[in-house]
């Protein structure tokens, strides 16, 4: 009898371990190229920041860190600045009324960009701030329950900045002691190119907003808290190089240059105004053209600044426009009399219901808002502000 041999057990495969370790080994590669390119782009962040420096310095403002990391790895890119010190130059520090270089200190200046997107950065502000004068003990702090700023654009060649802070406080130090000066619940500041290149005739446009805004022991009318928007546009500048700003305003007075605004309203309780026009620049840098301006709640406008009194008797002439003298707004008061007999006597009794008269004939009646309002000229002489035929302030020279 034949007898069959049982069939030999198979020999189990042996599995190839590489597959397992290749997704791993990729993975730790993918994470070196990645780490190697972060710290590259890092440095190239660093290179960045200095060339803003050197930008900034150029237009004569230093920043300067007493300790600066980058860091933010592996998604984004941090520059963190502690303890900045900004100083003015003295050609800067003139924009500010004062001769003498300033010189600001912070906590914090915390710079971030994506690495999906390192031309747009987002900048954080810790405060307070002191403003002194270099060498000096401070004069002014300032404070804010949030600061930021963004940027468009090479930190060194920007397109677009943006700057806001919530809740702002300055405050003056006199003697050791502060006292209130501005406050606001929201500021904001805005520029952009809109036409032209940053290297070839250039128009910037500026856009400054405010909420709840008060500014104190300047004029009465600024106590009172107001919203304000004011939209302009810069026309005439050679390029967009680094340079202080009275040069820049220099140079769009020898092009033949302007300030367009655009738009421009303020409203502080239920008195709104807006107003539009074109401004250019005279040889000795004052402003000099005139905007189209609508009141409306106009009545409380004028005691507010104290435009009555230049309808007083004997009311000094530098209230009164130059060419237009103070004769030559009561004569605009004696027409009412025309109109009903013994009005004019009245009016110069109430000066500011005088006022209001006499420039209801200048201006013509029209609405804002659905309110009843004024439509009135507002001028700019050679710096000398008009409302009517009155002089309301002189604005500084812009270089």
């Amino acid at each position: 009898m034949m007898t069959y041999a049982e069939p030999r057990a198979s020999l189990p495969r042996r599995r190839r371990l590489w597959p397992v370790f290749v997704p791993s080994a990729l993975l730790l590669l993918a994470a070196i190229g990645w780490s190697g390119f972060w710290f590259y782009a890092a440095n190239q962040v660093d290179v960045q920041f200095k060339g803003w420096q050197e930008r900034e310095a150029k237009s004569g403002r230093l920043y300067n860190c007493a300790r600066r990391d980058v860091g933010g790895f592996p998604f984004r890119f941090e520059v963190r600045c502690a303890d900045p010190v900004v100083s003015l130059t003295a050609q800067t520090a003139q924009q500010f009324a004062t001769k003498t270089p300033l010189t600001a200190k912070l906590s914090q200046i915390l710079a971030v960009a994506q690495i999906y997107d390192p031309t747009r950065v987002i900048a954080e502000f810790t405060g307070p701030v002191t403003v002194g004068e270099t060498g000096q003990q401070p004069f002014a702090t300032a404070n804010w329950t949030l600061g930021h700023a963004s940027a468009a654009g090479l930190p060194s060649v920007p397109k677009r900045i943006s700057m806001e802070f919530n809740d702002p406080v300055v405050e003056r130090i006199v003697a050791g002691v502060t006292a209130p000066f501005f406050s606001a619940r929201h500021l904001e500041w805005h520029v952009r190119l809109v036409e032209g290149e940053l290297h070839d005739h250039p128009v910037i446009e500026s856009v400054l907003r405010s909420e709840g805004a008060s500014v104190q022991d300047v004029h009465p009318v600024l106590a009172t808290p107001f919203d304000e928007t004011i939209h302009v546009k810069l026309r005439g500048l050679n390029d967009f190089s680094p340079k202080p700003w009275p040069e820049r305003f220099r140079e769009i007075q020898a092009n033949g240059g302007g300030i367009d605004v655009t738009e421009s309203r303020i409203q502080q309780g239920d008195t709104v105004a807006v107003a539009a026009g074109t401004l250019s620049l005279t040889p000795s840098g004052h402003l000099d053209g005139q905007l189209q301006m609508t009141i409306a709640g106009f009545e409380k406008i004028v005691p507010a600044l104290g435009l009555e009194k230049a309808l007083a008797e004997g009311a000094p002439p530098s209230n009164v426009a130059p060419g237009v003298s103070t004769q030559d707004v009561n004569k605009v008061i004696d027409s009412l009399d025309r109109i009903i007999p013994g009005l004019g006597r009245v009016a110069r009794k109430n000066a500011n219901a005088g006022l209001i008269a006499g420039l209801n004939l200048i201006g013509q009646q029209t609405t804002l808002e659905g309110r009843p309002a004024r439509a009135i000229t507002l001028r700019f002489m050679d710096g000398a502000l008009l409302l009517g035929p009155l002089r309301v302030a002189q604005t500084p020279a812009l270089f």
